[in-house]
């Protein structure tokens, strides 16, 4: 009984790794230290002034903690505790100090926050501050906001920039844009036309009324993983070992691209894997390819174009591309052996890739995904559970 009424009170464990708890602890310190120490240069380096405030380091929580929360990013963090700054100096001017006058400041420096869309919880602890934070804060008034306020907010927002981008967090955590349509469409990508919608998203939220530290881009994306996981777990989990094609025709650098065009000619194939002699794939290249350097815009002359390609010119030094390392994509995307067929939808039907690489763990080809395999590995997975 006791048990279970302490465990309505008690929070859901934390999902942050070990690592992410050390580095958000680390952040917080050479931030706080970085933005103490260079504040005391300007502000108070032969005075007892205040140069580093207390809320500091609530706003250090959110800002190496939870970086990608919207209630943490720059403008929330120094517009935020500014304009709370303000009204508390307006409150703490024209009425004078007191616990109701707090009260007030803080109530006034929310609304303010909302309204503006600077909401950071710390801002309420700026405005108490400045009302019952002393003699000497009361004094200063607007100078101690514009300030100590500014000074202490801008500079700990700008060791977060540094520190989380350095340590791997995006930061400033703008709004992700929808991906576009590989082919520049006004069609909605192929992943996102069934399923929920971003106007179902917004529609629920607005129902949903309240405000939430977590930005909208990150919850869709933690809906569609959710998604993902729910489809691995009813129809199993199905890898790019089980469906990819293993005897793979590939070519080298140095190839030339005639050679290289019947390959794909004779076996009906779109794309070659482009390896080097560890086997390790450093490009892709596609029919696509060809077309594009052979002036695929121009109808009448692509015939012409392309033979030109594709004809040797015999010269050891020549503009014109010859071999298969002159017109490939470097760095092509690929898949591990044990990487499961659902995380290659978003790739091949979103971001427009054809034909996916597949390596081991050495990174050396294992063989090659294509559009068609994995509609047919899908297709087999939804009719076996048809059939059951």
């Amino acid at each position: 009984m006791t048990t279970s009424f302490l465990a309505r009170w008690l929070p859901q464990p934390n999902n942050g790794s070990r690592r992410e708890q050390l580095r958000a602890c680390a952040g917080a310190i050479c931030g706080l230290l970085l933005t103490g120490i260079t504040c005391h240069f300007l502000l108070a380096p032969d005075s007892a002034s205040i140069y580093l405030i207390a809320p500091m380091g609530a706003s250090a929580v959110l800002l190496f903690c939870l970086p990608a929360s919207p209630l943490a990013q720059p403008w929330s963090v120094v517009g935020g505790n500014v304009v709370s700054g303000l009204v508390g100096a307006a409150c703490v001017k024209w009425l004078g100090p007191g616990v109701g006058v707090a009260a007030l400041a803080a109530c006034l420096a929310i609304a303010a926050m909302f309204t503006l869309r600077c909401l950071h919880p710390p801002g309420g602890a700026v405005a108490l501050t400045t009302v019952v934070g002393g003699a000497s804060v009361q004094a200063a008034g607007f100078e101690f906001v514009f300030v100590t306020v500014l000074f202490n907010s801008s500079i700990l927002v700008a060791c977060a920039v540094l520190y989380n981008n350095l340590t791997g967090r995006r930061y400033p955590h703008t709004q992700q844009l929808a991906p576009a349509h590989p082919h520049a469409t006004d069609d909605e990508v192929p992943s996102a036309r069934l399923g929920f919608t971003a106007d179902d998203l917004d529609a629920v939220l607005r129902q949903h009324g309240e405000v939430l530290d977590i930005s909208r881009d990150d919850l869709q994306a933690i809906f569609l993983q959710t998604e993902l996981r729910a489809y691995q777990r009813r129809f199993g989990v199905v890898t790019c070992l089980d469906i990819m094609s293993k005897d793979v025709l590939h070519v080298e650098f140095g190839t030339p691209l005639d050679e290289a065009w019947r390959t794909m000619r004779t076996h009906q194939i779109g794309a070659l894997p482009v390896l080097n002699r560890a086997r390790r794939v450093i490009g892709i290249i596609t029919q696509t390819d060809f077309l594009r350097h052979g002036g695929l815009d121009d109808y009448q002359g692509v015939r012409h174009r392309l033979r030109a390609i594709l004809q040797r010119t015999g010269l050891s030094h020549t503009e014109r591309p010859e071999v298969v390392g002159q017109l490939m994509t470097h760095k092509p995307h690929t898949a591990r052996l044990g990487t499961p067929i659902i995380d290659l939808v978003p790739l091949m039907a979103d971001a427009g890739y054809h034909h996916i690489p597949i390596v081991d763990d050495e990174d050396r080809l294992a063989g090659i995904i294509s559009q068609s395999d994995l509609m047919a590995a899908l297709y087999e997975t939804r009719f076996a559970e048809a059939a059951a």
